[in-house]
């Protein structure tokens, strides 16, 4: 069973709703999450932003979240995922944001990813940073994201 499968079965149980706010990955996590027969009973939607303006005008993330840490940051993603949980009236919110590759982006190398879920009870961010990075070029850690917030989404 993928980690997807285990996902939405998990948020069937549960009897719980999940969006995402995706930008490095542009689409796959709901594309992951939305492959599982069922899936329409949890999902309710996703955005992608990928531009940075985007991130506050559709994610909710804050000007000032933007303006002082950037859109590669554990504090944008942390935004990203509470904005879409509220925006898109879900139980959950994930966010995906960081560099895919294979050029840096705004002084941070390829594979510096950021992931967060937010639920009522607060938001959980894990990063990929310095030796920590992402490996592999781009599909590579585009793929690695997706596998990093559905596990951190697994554990909330």
């Amino acid at each position: 069973m993928s980690s997807a499968e285990e996902v939405v079965r998990g948020l069937i149980d549960r009897g719980r709703s999940v969006a995402a706010a995706e930008s490095l990955t542009g689409g796959l996590v709901c594309a992951a999450l939305t492959s599982v027969p069922g899936a329409s009973a949890v999902v309710r939607g996703g955005v992608v932003v990928y531009a940075t303006e985007l991130k506050a005008s559709l994610a909710g993330v804050p000007p000032s979240v933007l303006d002082a840490d950037g859109p590669v940051a554990a504090s944008t993603a942390a935004a990203m995922a509470a904005g879409v949980r509220s925006r898109l009236g879900a139980d959950i919110g994930l966010a995906t944001t960081g560099v895919a590759g294979p050029d840096p982006q705004d002084g941070h190398p390829p594979g510096t990813v950021h992931v967060a879920v937010a639920t009522a009870d607060g938001v959980r961010v894990r990063s990929f940073t310095g030796a920590d990075a992402l490996p592999g070029g781009r599909d590579e850690v585009r793929a690695a994201t997706v596998e990093a917030v559905l596990a951190l989404l697994s554990e909330v």
